[in-house]
């Protein structure tokens, strides 16, 4: 099976961290979203991972790398596209060319879950669901008493169905699903000025296909800095309740509360720390109280009180307020 993971958005909402390095790279609980991402695709794929296709813009070698990184540990063979125009999520999708053969999911990337099924793969797709109660703000899906979807609609200004569409789709036939991406391209069908991937999907619900939904148990968002960390904190309770400590980190003095995670080499002294805080490696903090916090690699902080707030990689900051949202390489 392969993944396909459009990435290319600018992350304009995540700003400040999101100006030197893309959203999907920014870490949650200890990990970066998009390798928290294809780990849970893993889980529920039921299948080897194959091609791992990350469609970007132009983020520099370092990111590549890291991405690379992040498709070989999940076993898979990474591989980086681009998309240089921002002409739709269809368009998207299609960068990936010839990774778009068998079975292909695609996922974008400033979405998490938690799911406690295994994909169908005798539906020819599936659309990946949360019941929500006001869903018109995303694409929602209809479906009959057999689970088929029947109709799908992008955000309906009218109530038309509970199941918002969550951003990841299995395809059992990757290359019908590029035939239907190019006939859009072909025969110029935009919606909102951009080829997007529900269009396709509408028309493939229409010729007959067997599309399918999957309900996750959880949607987290990564949109901006309330949802990411909203989502740290979920991600914590969740999967580390009793916290997770590098044993080459440094603590003396320290009390911490848990659902903590801290790096690699991290070292901290005459702090409190937690709950729901995540520490990157080699960050330095003294005398500091963090809570609710997300601290990112290399970051140093002293006499710093924290809640609410996200601090980037190799920032420093000294006697900051509460809630600040300090990106990569800044200094207070």
């Amino acid at each position: 099976m392969n993944i396909i993971i459009p990435m290319a958005g600018m992350g304009k909402r995540m700003r400040p961290h999101t100006l030197t390095q893309p959203k999907p790279l920014i870490p949650v609980a200890g990990k970066p979203i998009v390798h928290r991402l294809v780990e849970d695709i893993a889980k529920v794929a039921g299948e080897g991972i194959g091609e791992i296709v990350f469609i970007t813009g132009h983020f520099g070698e370092q990111a590549e790398a890291d991405l690379l990184k992040i498709a070989a540990e999940a076993g898979g063979k990474g591989r980086i596209a681009y998309q240089d125009e921002p002409l739709g999520t269809g368009h998207a999708i299609l960068c990936a060319g010839n990774a778009l053969h068998g079975p292909v999911v695609v996922a974008f990337a400033d979405t998490l879950f938690y799911a406690d099924f295994k994909i169908d793969t005798s539906r020819d797709g599936i659309i990946w669901t949360k019941s929500i109660p006001n869903p018109q703000q995303f694409g929602v899906v209809q479906t009959d008493t057999a689970g088929q979807v029947v109709k799908i609609w992008e955000k309906p200004k009218e109530f038309v169905s509970d199941q918002a569409i969550i951003g990841i789709y299995y395809f059992r036939d990757g290359d019908r699903l590029k035939k239907e991406l190019e006939r859009l391209m072909d025969e110029d069908i935009k919606t909102g000025g951009e080829y997007g991937l529900t269009d396709a999907l509408a028309n493939m619900s229409a010729s007959g296909l067997n599309l399918g939904t999957a309900e996750v148990t959880n949607w987290l968002d990564c949109g901006n800095k309330a949802a990411t960390l909203e989502t740290n904190q979920v991600i914590l309770g969740k999967s580390y309740p009793e916290g997770e400590v590098s044993s080459s980190a440094t603590l003396d003095n320290v009390s911490v509360i848990h659902p903590v995670v801290i790096g690699d080499n991290a070292v901290i002294k005459d702090s409190v720390i937690g709950p729901y805080v995540s520490i990157g490696e080699g960050a330095m903090i003294e005398r500091c109280i963090l809570s609710d916090a997300i601290v990112m690699s290399h970051a140093t902080l002293n006499y710093v009180v924290l809640d609410n707030a996200m601090i980037g990689s190799y920032a420093r900051a000294e006697c900051l307020p509460k809630s600040p949202n300090l990106g990569n390489y800044s200094e207070l």
